[in-house]
């Protein structure tokens, strides 16, 4: 196959592999975002989100238009060529993640949480979302300084916390295959956790090889 045809597929792989690991999450999402909208059964696994519903409505909005709009971001062909798009869908990106980073810290303070969300978890959730919204604000300071390297890896960093989802989900699939059960409270939070660390992990990583830092 020719190679003009080849790198261009290949510049598609990065986007659809983040699209891929955000694919569960964003559908759990979906199912909840509808299961609000039309008024589904009110049970003890829902009553709280029915209970407080703006946030929990503004973190999957956010997390799903972040997520998704976001890993296009990582098409390197199709971000020099179209610098206008990369700039204005970059704004929306930094809106939206704000938004999902902001929804997520209001709701591990102030939301009902299920047995066993409390204690480390709790502090995994602070951590993450913490995180996410500094990168993100230091990022957009880069860009206004023009400082393309920090903002690189400023927005890398952010999306990797907010992609933490997709990981959290293989990470817990992994145990439940290998145990036959599914975790305990303390393993379930040390699993989220995982996540979170994996990506912003492989983040470090690539930003030092790709020396944006």
């Amino acid at each position: 196959m020719p190679k003009d045809l080849v790198a261009p597929r290949r510049g598609w792989l990065v986007p659809a592999g983040l699209v891929a690991l955000g694919f569960v999450p964003l559908l759990a999402g979906a199912v909840r975002l509808a299961e609000l909208i039309s008024g589904a059964e009110i049970t003890q696994a829902n009553a709280r989100f029915f209970a407080s519903p703006v946030p929990i409505v503004a973190h999957i909005v956010g997390v799903t238009v972040y997520s998704a709009v976001g890993a296009f971001q990582f098409a390197p062909r199709f971000r020099r060529r179209r610098r206008g798009w990369h700039r204005r869908a970059g704004r929306v990106v930094a809106g939206f993640g704000m938004v999902a980073a902001a929804s997520g810290l209001w709701m591990t303070v102030f939301a009902e949480l299920p047995a066993g969300d409390d204690g480390l978890l709790t502090v995994f959730r602070w951590v993450a979302g913490t995180v996410m919204l500094a990168s993100l604000v230091l990022g957009l300071a880069a860009i206004r300084r023009r400082d393309v390297r920090r903002h690189r890896a400023w927005m890398m960093r952010a999306y990797a916390i907010g992609l933490g989802a997709g990981s959290q989900a293989v990470t817990q699939a992994v145990w439940i295959t290998a145990a036959g059960a599914p975790p305990d409270h303390l393993t379930r939070a040390l699993l989220l956790g995982a996540g979170w660390a994996i990506n912003a992990a492989v983040a470090e990583v690539i930003i030092r090889r790709a020396g944006v830092a």
